[in-house]
């Protein structure tokens, strides 16, 4: 057995500075021991604490290679209230600080800002809604950057500013959907974070909405043929799908009232969506308030905030978290970024099966311990 590995690598530098707030003289088990374990077995395929308990006893060997055990392994509910007793801003941050390690957000590219709601944190008997959990993804490399808990929907605005102060995101481009659409919001971006925005505009602010797709309908009647109008068309073809996106922006707002009241507000825009399908045509709006300067610009903006979305369609799909019934404590925030954190070492592998959806690596994960093994240099090398 191979002992030179045992705590090495930047996981356990990272890591193991969480706070184990449980009574040492009762401690059986090391903290990160179980960190460790909980990571590796939701990265090959498990879902559920009982099939991570499994999992750990059948590759106990393959752990003592990098941890001690000294009461070889935890029972799942020991995992589980481990998992409660863990400081979720401390760990949210450990997050955040290895993400700056293993990537850099690069000047232009997306920083999607969205929510999720964990579905299966509900209890309708105990009237406890759905935990949500806001996360920022990167276009760059397609990872997500950190996540905060935000409780509710609309708590979204607290805890988006919340977000935004962990990221270093200098250069970016941020993309938030109307929840976030809030002028403190963009005066953080642009000043604090010295980034643009393109923010989604709806009802939530109906006067500048109304003027905004008020210009846009007298612009449309003439044809778009005012050259102030900057306009990107993009379309795309597959899988018997035809879409096309008609962007406008426009820098002349000299005549916005509100204008001054958004930070660095410098153009308004409108995307048309027109799809195609079986014959079947659909066409719909959506307008934006921005900081960017071109419509190539806005039109990045717009089209990219779609990869924090698949991000939440992989989680629920492939990593299972909506069919989570962790609830109690903190126990489900911090479920929430390991399956983040495993999501991000599984893209993390451009090389040996780039082409493999995120199911099938996991899959190959569980079954080849040198792949697995091959994870972890690549992501905590």
């Amino acid at each position: 057995m191979d002992r030179k590995r045992l705590y090495m690598g930047s996981f356990f530098n990272y890591f193991m500075v969480i706070y184990d707030s449980r009574q040492q003289g009762k401690v059986k088990h090391k903290l990160i021991d179980i960190l460790f374990i909980v990571v590796s077995a939701t990265l090959c395929n498990c879902n559920e604490w009982e099939e991570i308990e499994e999992w750990a006893k059948a590759k106990e060997e393959w752990l003592r290679q990098y941890l001690e055990l000294p009461n070889g392994i935890p029972s799942w509910y020991t995992m589980e209230r481990v998992m409660d007793v863990i400081d979720p801003k401390q760990f949210e941050k450990c997050f955040v600080e290895w993400m700056r390690e293993v990537t850099q957000v690069k000047e232009g590219d997306v920083v999607a800002i969205d929510g999720k709601a964990m579905r299966g944190t509900a209890d309708r008997r105990a009237g406890k809604k759905a935990i949500n959990i806001v996360s920022a993804w990167c276009s760059g490399d397609k990872l997500v950057l950190g996540q905060v808990r935000a409780g509710e929907k609309s708590n979204e605005i607290r805890a988006i500013p919340e977000l935004l102060d962990m990221l270093f995101i200098k250069g970016a481009i941020v993309t938030i959907d109307a929840m976030g659409c809030q002028k403190e919001i963009a005066t953080k971006i642009v000043k604090e974070k010295k980034a643009d925005y393109v923010l989604s505009l709806k009802g939530n602010h109906e006067i500048i909405r109304g003027e905004v797709e008020e210009y846009f309908k007298d612009a449309e009647q003439n044809g778009f043929k005012d050259e102030k109008i900057l306009q990107y068309r993009t379309l795309e073809k597959g899988h018997g799908r035809i879409e096309e996106r008609l962007y406008y922006y426009s820098t002349d707002i000299g005549w916005m009232e509100g204008k001054k009241e958004w930070t660095k507000l410098t153009g308004i825009g409108m995307v048309i969506r027109r799809t195609e399908k079986d014959g079947e045509k659909t066409e719909e709006r959506a307008f934006h308030l921005g900081s960017v300067k071109t419509a190539e610009e806005y039109a990045k903006g717009v089209r990219l905030h779609w990869g924090i979305e698949s991000t939440h369609w992989s989680l629920d799909v492939t990593f299972r978290e909506d069919a989570s019934r962790t609830r109690k404590g903190c126990a489900p925030q911090n479920l929430a970024l390991l399956k983040r954190l495993a999501l991000n070492m599984v893209k993390k592998d451009t090389q040996r099966y780039p082409k493999k959806s995120l199911k099938r690596r996991r899959f190959i994960a569980l079954l080849n311990e040198d792949y697995l093994d091959y994870i972890f240099s690549i992501n905590f090398s």
